[in-house]
């Protein structure tokens, strides 16, 4: 199988791509953009799908299968997945992130080195997780960012995850900037507001950078605007801005 778009490939049997997703896009909005080239390029019914969401507030590795290789996503998707996040101590949003604004603030001045590395430790391992609920979580056939929106409490169904490994890569309050390995289904948003919670000062999410997902590296992946090109596709940096941010105002709030 081909692990990157290359002109003139037979993409109907199959091909696992790697693409280093920008920000301001969906996971979705990846998938519809290569399917839409795709077609144009003579393959109308060629199958297309990612193995494992990524929020459009982060970038990094999104897998992408297309063609025979569709049947591979939940194997792929299972992968054990990395992250650089990057936590704002001392202050809290609704959404666990920057997708709304601060609602309450925290002292930090208590915080030291010895309290985060106990902290973190105490949140790895294989345990429970809350996600956020501004999430693209199920909850009675709908998503549970669409109850958030409308101000409606719904209780948040715990998922059991794996946080393998916590490292501190750097330590300058209120930030915080850290390395995750995790398992499947572990929320960045979700860890980011247990963070805060556990060094008595708040937390979210001002950074998310996926650098891993199974055996998927980023510097390994495709520039989304290389393969676009590699299609027939237009791109420029205006263009890459401008899609990101028309579909962010309108169905991006996860």
């Amino acid at each position: 199988m081909e692990y990157k778009i290359i002109e003139g490939a037979d993409y109907r049997e199959g091909v696992v791509l790697g693409i280093d997703k920008p920000l301001g896009w969906t996971s979705s909005d990846v998938v519809r953009k290569l399917k839409y080239l795709l077609r144009k390029c003579g393959f109308p019914k060629i199958k297309i799908g990612h193995a494992g969401t990524l929020d459009p507030l982060a970038s990094g590795v999104l897998i992408v299968c297309i063609g025979k290789a569709t049947k591979l996503v939940n194997e792929i998707q299972a992968g054990e997945k990395e992250y650089v996040a990057e936590v704002m101590l001392g202050a809290t949003t609704p959404s666990g992130d920057l997708e709304h604004p601060v609602d309450q603030t925290y002292p930090t001045e208590h915080i030291t080195r010895q309290m985060v590395d106990e902290a973190l430790a105490g949140l790895c391992g294989e345990r429970y997780q809350t996600p956020p609920i501004y999430s693209a979580k199920m909850i009675d056939g709908r998503r549970a960012y669409d109850y958030a929106r409308e101000g409606e409490e719904v209780e948040m169904r715990k998922a059991l995850v794996n946080i393998f490994e916590i490292e501190v890569l750097d330590f300058s309050l209120p930030l915080l900037r850290i390395r995750v390995r995790c398992s499947k289904g572990t929320y960045i948003r979700s860890l980011a507001i247990e963070i805060g919670e556990a060094l008595g000062s708040g937390g979210h999410l001002v950074g998310l950078r996926r650098t891993r997902s199974g055996n998927t590296r980023v510097e390994d992946c495709q520039q989304l605007s290389e393969a676009v090109r590699a299609l027939g596709g237009e791109w420029t940096e205006r263009t890459g801005r401008i899609e990101g941010r028309d579909r962010r105002q309108t169905d991006l709030r996860l």
